[in-house]
């Protein structure tokens, strides 16, 4: 199966802080510019899925109307971005040093800011992908954001297993509005 992962363009706040499962907009703009990207990129007719966050729908709508052929994404929850708990909206910069520390002392299990571990991440981008297989689906195209994105290539990597470490999690994802095609 081949997936086309797209993160949600730019977003409208502030750099410098964490906003994973938080609903913050994209800039327009970037909604944009990324759309018509990614439209001049995808095959013809792949099937569109969708994270249930407003920046990831707002770059699936702008991509639906440049290329109608799409059709209706498909809104799945488990292409949200990690849920970062008491950190969300703080700026990364106040985040203490000791709960970086806990968070990559157990990288798998630890709850960073109190609401979602690393495992459950991968664990829910896995099921997806088996899901997708077991369906029969050879090419989709995820409008989603980093952690996914970093989830599916640790995927790609290491396979359904429990992460070890942090060294294992991938460093890169394609910038805001940018596109990554993986093959499984």
């Amino acid at each position: 199966m081949k997936l086309w992962l797209i993160r949600h363009a730019a977003v409208a706040l502030p750099d410098g802080l964490c906003y994973g499962i938080t609903d913050a907009p994209a800039r327009a703009d970037a909604t944009l510019t990324a759309a018509q990207a990614a439209a001049a990129r995808l095959p013809r007719f792949v099937p569109l899925w969708v994270s249930g966050l407003m920046r990831a729908q707002q770059l699936a709508a702008v991509l639906q109307r440049e290329r109608p052929d799409l059709g209706a994404a498909r809104v799945d929850k488990r292409l949200n971005e990690m849920d970062f708990g008491r950190w969300e909206m703080q700026p990364w910069a106040a985040v203490p040093q000791a709960a970086f520390d806990a968070w990559t002392g157990d990288f798998a299990q630890h709850r960073f800011g109190g609401e979602e571990c690393t495992q459950q991440v991968i664990d829910r981008v896995a099921a997806l992908i088996l899901e997708l297989h077991a369906a029969g689906v050879q090419e989709a195209a995820w409008v989603t954001h980093a952690g996914v994105i970093r989830a599916a290539l640790y995927l790609k990597a290491h396979g359904p297993r429990r992460i070890a470490s942090a060294a294992e999690w991938p460093r890169e994802a394609p910038a805001p509005g940018g596109l990554l095609e993986l093959g499984f």
